[in-house]
């Protein structure tokens, strides 16, 4: 609304020409999502209080978790409601790809809601149920797929990192491939929830990759000088992941150790699936798996535990899946296996920038 609202004045005040600018309105479209969660920080915490919605903790997992008990949950709202609020003030509304991404992360926001709301406040310990909540999943992230697709002059080549002649063109399949990264970026971050801190650290973190990749791919001039595929109107995306940056620095204000409040699934599911959106419009699919290799990392740990398991009849390979419970039962204080944690993630995302130029 602001862009729209202020900077059609350009013409007869020139200050105003300012919110042309992609990176200037990345920059306060940031902070101002950062501040909606500061300020909107406590009373969202204490209504989830008043609601009682609190966090269950698995009787299983490290014992340190048990006095998190009844710790707020549903976080995620706070979250979301930023994302969306400043999005709509800063961001060229008419702009797609903005409707696309929006349309994803709040179809996503509502199934962790729904699947939140019957766990904590209906008290149905399954929720919507692994089966269930997958097939919606499935479908919020089919439809995205095919609003991407059928975007003019959008390209359905995927994008190898560190090759830039191999172009593989998937056609109609590029759909399901979309839908692909979609449900697995946002379970792969659901996954990663489990200590105060850990997975928004590496969400803010790809944002920040990906707010880099939408501005290069967005910009003609950028794009063939390094090789890229360039993605008209992509530019806008930029804004976007500033925007989720800024969300998720506000949140770890009151997520960090120890948490005030815990995102559940409505923040956790619609996060990823926002990254992998963004993925998709600026093509860089593949390379969420080295940006979020963090992510990736913790589902691989808990497919090895389960199919480990179950081939040797009862043995393991970690102390307890995913990856963040084997360093915590190993004796790691959770605040250095968070640290340590983000310590990787930034790693991953600057050999992701490197890619720019390995090609």
């Amino acid at each position: 609304m602001i862009y729209h609202l202020l900077y059609p004045l350009h013409t007869t005040f020139s200050a105003f020409n300012v919110f042309r600018y992609i990176t200037f309105r990345a920059i306060y479209g940031s902070l101002t999502a950062f501040l909606i969660c500061f300020l909107m920080g406590p009373w969202i915490i204490r209504k989830l209080k008043e609601l009682q919605v609190g966090q269950y903790i698995q009787e299983d997992g490290p014992s340190e978790h048990q006095k998190k008990a009844g710790t707020p949950t549903m976080g995620g709202v706070l979250i979301i409601s930023s994302v969306v609020i400043s999005t709509l003030l800063w961001i060229n509304l008419s702009n797609h790809y903005v409707w696309i991404v929006l349309f994803c992360t709040i179809g996503f926001a509502v199934i962790g809601f729904i699947d939140d709301y019957l766990k904590q406040v209906k008290k149905q310990n399954k929720g919507l149920g692994v089966w269930g909540k997958l097939m919606l999943q499935v479908i919020v992230a089919f439809i995205t797929g095919v609003l991407v697709y059928f975007t003019p002059n959008f390209s359905s080549q995927v994008t190898v990192p560190f090759f830039k002649n191999v172009l593989p063109d998937l056609g109609p399949w590029y759909i399901v491939f979309a839908a692909f990264v979609i449900v697995g970026a946002s379970n792969a971050v659901n996954l990663t929830d489990g200590l105060d801190g850990l997975a928004i650290g590496p969400v803010i973190i790809a944002a920040g990759t990906y707010m880099v990749f939408a501005y290069v791919t967005g910009h003609i001039k950028f794009a063939e000088y390094l090789q890229l595929k360039f993605v008209p109107n992509a530019g806008e995306i930029t804004i976007f992941c500033g925007i989720l940056g800024g969300a998720g620095m506000g949140f770890l204000w009151f997520n960090a150790y120890p948490a005030q409040v815990f995102m559940g699934d409505v923040g956790s599911l619609s996060l990823g699936a926002a990254l992998g959106t963004v993925a998709v419009i600026t093509k860089q699919e593949i390379m969420l798996v080295i940006v979020g290799g963090l992510f990736v990392l913790e589902v691989l740990s808990v497919i090895f535990q389960v199919f480990f398991f179950k081939m040797t009849h009862g043995r393991r390979i970690f102390k307890m899946a995913p990856l963040h419970h084997h360093f915590e039962l190993k004796g790691w204080a959770e605040p250095k296996v968070i640290v340590r944690f983000w310590i990787i993630a930034v790693a991953l995302s600057l050999i992701a920038l490197s890619a720019l130029k390995l090609r």
